[in-house]
């Protein structure tokens, strides 16, 4: 009777365990998911991490190429983030061009990256004005159930600091990249952002690390990032109702504990 009941009424089925102050996967309201991260997942890959939050997986690829640094800044290289949402992830997304929400997790992560000043991008000039790395961040969705950002995150900054470059000469007589086969270096990660999504179930319960049936039930989503010093280094909110500063501070303590768990998870590792 319960599957019936949540099948046909879903909203209906949240309201009941909402009016108790829980969720029907038995978390309380500020409650995340359990969070595993592995890192080396791809052996081909510069570097590489698997990241689980609860049911939603993402699996993040590093690969770095040579590129022409551009005009205004010569002594610099490239991070480019992708994220990719297939279909098979998901029956909410179809094959084809990205998604919106595979493009706006795509911009934010490309927002972080410049905003935070995440890598050094000096370390990645490897001749002034002639030749750089550009370090290609794919992210690829291989089960959704919601809040895929912050898996995002978390699997962009694993991947990140385990990632390995090869070290690169120029031949003085050809002019041309030696790349060497023992030699590597990692990559200056100067800050470690994580974000924490809330879903705006209601209007007066906001919910952490949503599922993607409270996502869809909710009005919108805010998240909020928060580096390994507590600072703020990015808000972003998709629709719903106006926040009052009570919620946004209750947000931003949840959003600094996360971050501290998340950050000595990754120092853990890498």
């Amino acid at each position: 009777m319960a599957v019936q009941f949540k099948t046909l009424m879903l909203k209906e089925y949240y309201d009941k365990f909402v009016a108790e102050n829980i969720r029907p996967d038995g978390r309380s309201f500020k409650q995340f998911r359990r969070t595993t991260v592995n890192i080396g997942s791809i052996t081909t890959a510069n570097g590489s991490a698997l990241v689980r939050v609860g049911n939603s997986t993402i699996l993040c690829g590093i690969k770095a190429e040579f590129a022409n640094p551009k005009l205004d800044s010569p002594d610099k290289g490239f991070v480019v983030p992708n994220v990719d949402l297939p279909s098979l992830c998901s029956c909410r997304f179809r094959p084809g061009p990205p998604s919106e929400q595979a493009q706006v997790c795509s911009q934010y992560l490309e927002d972080l990256i410049k905003n935070c000043h995440l890598v050094n991008l000096e370390d990645l000039c490897i001749a002034r004005d002639k030749l750089a790395w550009v370090i290609y961040v794919d992210l690829l969705c291989l089960d959704y159930d919601g809040n895929v950002l912050d898996a995002c995150v978390i699997a962009m900054l694993a991947a990140l600091r385990s990632a390995k470059i090869p070290k690169v000469e120029i031949d003085e007589e050809s002019e041309k990249p030696v790349v060497s086969k023992e030699e590597s270096f990692t990559l200056n990660i100067q800050h470690c952002p994580i974000s924490s999504t809330f879903a705006l179930f209601d209007d007066s319960v906001i919910l952490v690390d949503p599922t993607f049936e409270e996502e869809d039930l909710s009005s919108g989503c805010l998240t909020i990032a928060v580096n390994e010093d507590g600072e703020l280094s990015d808000v972003l909110k998709s629709g719903g109702r106006s926040i009052s500063d009570d919620e946004l501070q209750d947000c931003i303590a949840v959003a600094n504990k996360r971050g501290r768990e998340i950050s000595e998870l990754l120092s853990k590792l890498c």
